[in-house]
C-alpha cells in the first residue's frame, strides 16, 4: 500500500533529521545542526503529506493514520537506535512497541 510505504520512507528521513547529530555531529554548532535537520526534514514532509492524503482518500481516518505513523516511527527509530546509536534493546522497547501495536489494532477494529 502506498500509504504505508510513504510513511516508512518519511519516518526514515525524520528519524535522521532529529537524531543524526547525536553520533558524529556533536562538534557542529547547534544553529548549523538545526538548519541541516530542517533540510533533511523537508524530504520527510514531501513524503508524509502525500501519504496522509492518499490514506485519507482511501478511507483511513485521521486517527488511524496517526497511530499507524507512530508504530512506524517506533520501528524505524528502534533500527536507528541499534545501528547508528549502538543502543541495546530492552524490555521497555518491546513493551512500548506492543502498546502502540495494540493502539493501532484498536483504531482499525471493526473496519
Amino acid at each position: 500500500m502506498p500509504t504505508i510505504a510513504l510513511l516508512i520512507a518519511s519516518n526514515c528521513f525524520m528519524t535522521i533529521a532529529w537524531y543524526w547529530h547525536l553520533k558524529g555531529g556533536e562538534d557542529k554548532a547547534l544553529p548549523l545542526v538545526i538548519v541541516i535537520s530542517w533540510a533533511i526534514a523537508f524530504f520527510e514532509y514531501c513524503l508524509a503529506v502525500p501519504a496522509n492524503r492518499i490514506g485519507y482518500l482511501h478511507g483511513w481516518t485521521g486517527g488511524q493514520l496517526k497511530v499507524t505513523q507512530e508504530v512506524i516511527t517506533l520501528a524505524v527509530f528502534t533500527i536507528f537506535a541499534i545501528v547508528v546509536l549502538k543502543e541495546p534493546l530492552t524490555w521497555r522497547h518491546a513493551g512500548a512497541f506492543g502498546c502502540l501495536v495494540g493502539a493501532a489494532a484498536f483504531m482499525f477494529a471493526g473496519r
